[in-house]
């Protein structure tokens, strides 16, 4: 069976963080991301969309921003837990498409380096994960430079 998945996950923009994306750090980003965790908001959509694909609840279930546990908690480790929820369950990554809503800060030098690396956190083929991005054409918070935002669809399945 087949199931889908799909999440959107977004992060305010701010002073003092560093900026990572898709388990990447974007070195010469000023601002970065605000959140308990890293505040990878890519990684976030696809654990979010990986859970929602099985029904296996959220993420602020399994790692609420009210634990010590989770403060700072790197993203690559969220989703691999999430991932593995899904394995247990007897399914697998088909595909995973990614798109990254952000108005100032370019994506584009670091896509394939994201590829790359949300591929090797999952143990798949990069050639079954996407990452695209767009600008909101200076429209509402993201188009303003206010935040960052990840949408993601997946495919899963229990062949």
């Amino acid at each position: 069976m087949i199931r889908v998945g799909h999440s959107w996950d977004t992060h305010k923009l701010v002073q003092g963080r560093r900026l990572i994306l898709g388990g990447v750090e974007f070195k010469d980003a000023k601002l970065g991301l605000l959140g308990h965790s890293d505040a990878d908001c890519v990684l976030h959509s696809i654990a979010e969309a990986l859970l929602g694909s099985l029904a296996l609840g959220d993420l602020g279930e399994l790692f609420p921003d009210t634990s010590a546990d989770t403060l700072n908690m790197d993203s690559r480790v969220i989703l691999s837990k999430c991932y593995e929820l899904v394995k247990a369950k007897g399914y697998e990554l088909i595909n995973c498409d990614i798109m990254i809503y952000s108005e100032f800060i370019k994506i584009s030098p670091y896509k394939e380096v994201m590829r790359k690396s949300i591929a090797e956190i999952l143990n798949v083929d990069v050639a079954n994960i996407s990452v695209k991005a767009t600008t909101w054409e200076r429209m509402g918070f993201i188009g303003e430079g206010k935040a960052i935002a990840s949408e993601c669809t997946l495919l899963v399945s229990n062949i």
